[in-house]
């Protein structure tokens, strides 16, 4: 296996047709702070999180994920990344170099084997955060990503070859087989998770809460406000992390989540779940029943352009 050079999730940039509808949800409603922004362009913080942004928001025609950024340790980790993959044949979007981004850094893109565009970044500027306080009911930080996918099989040996990520549990059904595969590249149970899907597209981005009465301050808090909630709340057995899915504006799934498991991945070996059993989608029993109207939600619509560069 590949030497694991990236060590964490750092942020996920949308591209949505009506950027101030969606500032306005991600601030006012979601609980991220607007940080820095430009022509067409907003970066989003969580107020506990040292990252930057963890979420950056474009104007454009077409709704699609235009970036998944990661972190890697040191610059010669960067280099030593962006050499391997291009002795692959993975396909370079932009050479390793200085980032112009909030927090600058260093860093490179590539495209993923289904034209997702992904960044590794090292010597990102850190972010004066804060701890968040107890009640307060907005996101700590960036949890994890989920991406649909048409080649799971396929995404999921591209992520493992070529950046190492490991595997902490798959969902399978009786009749449609495998059907999600978490990711890691660190202890947290994932940071991606790759789910089968009619086309590549972004199932949901999920944030941290401070913990249990947070996290559901923060569910009630959106149903009062009227945002549609499609699943939850509830507890998965994968991760063990508590669920509660909204819809933005432009019908994209976002979560609130919070105590996803830490692993020993010196001892950790993979389970295979199978969702059809209530307990694995929901131990508290307490969520909506998961039915395919609900799954298809979260199949968002396709992303468009795929093997076009978002703007830096």
């Amino acid at each position: 296996m590949t030497q694991r050079l990236i060590t964490h999730l750092r942020h996920v940039d949308l591209a949505v047709p009506d950027l101030r509808t969606q500032q306005d949800f991600f601030t006012n409603t979601w609980g991220l702070k607007a940080e820095h922004s430009d022509s067409g362009l907003t970066f989003l913080a969580a107020e506990g999180s040292p990252e930057q942004y963890v979420v950056r928001l474009r104007e454009a025609t077409d709704k699609r994920i235009d970036l998944i950024s990661f972190g890697a340790a040191t610059a010669a980790d960067v280099d030593t990344l962006a050499g391997a993959l291009a002795r692959d044949g993975v396909q370079l979007v932009h050479e390793p170099t200085d980032l112009q981004t909030p927090g600058g850094g260093y860093g490179f893109r590539f495209f993923d084997n289904e034209g997702r565009t992904v960044e590794v970044s090292s010597d990102v500027a850190v972010r004066q955060h804060r701890r968040i306080e107890e009640g307060e009911s907005i996101p700590v930080r960036l949890s994890h990503v989920v991406i649909n996918s048409t080649d799971p099989e396929g995404t999921r040996a591209f992520y493992e070859k070529h950046l190492a990520f490991a595997l902490s549990d798959t969902l399978v059904h009786p009749r449609m087989g495998d059907m999600m595969w978490f990711m890691r590249v660190n202890a947290w149970h994932h940071s991606m998770a790759i789910a089968r899907g009619p086309h590549p597209s972004l199932h949901h981005a999920s944030f941290e809460m401070r913990g249990i009465d947070e996290y559901m301050r923060g569910t009630g808090r959106l149903l009062r406000a009227g945002v549609e909630k499609i699943w939850g709340p509830g507890r998965h057995l994968a991760g063990n992390n508590t669920f509660s899915y909204f819809l933005d504006p432009h019908g994209n799934t976002v979560e609130y989540t919070t105590e996803l498991d830490e692993l020993d991945e010196d001892t950790w070996h993979p389970h295979v779940y199978d969702i059809s059993n209530p307990e694995v989608s929901d131990q508290w029993g307490t969520a909506n029943a998961m039915n395919e109207f609900v799954a298809k939600k979260s199949f968002n619509d396709p992303d468009k352009g795929l093997f076009v560069a978002p703007p830096v």
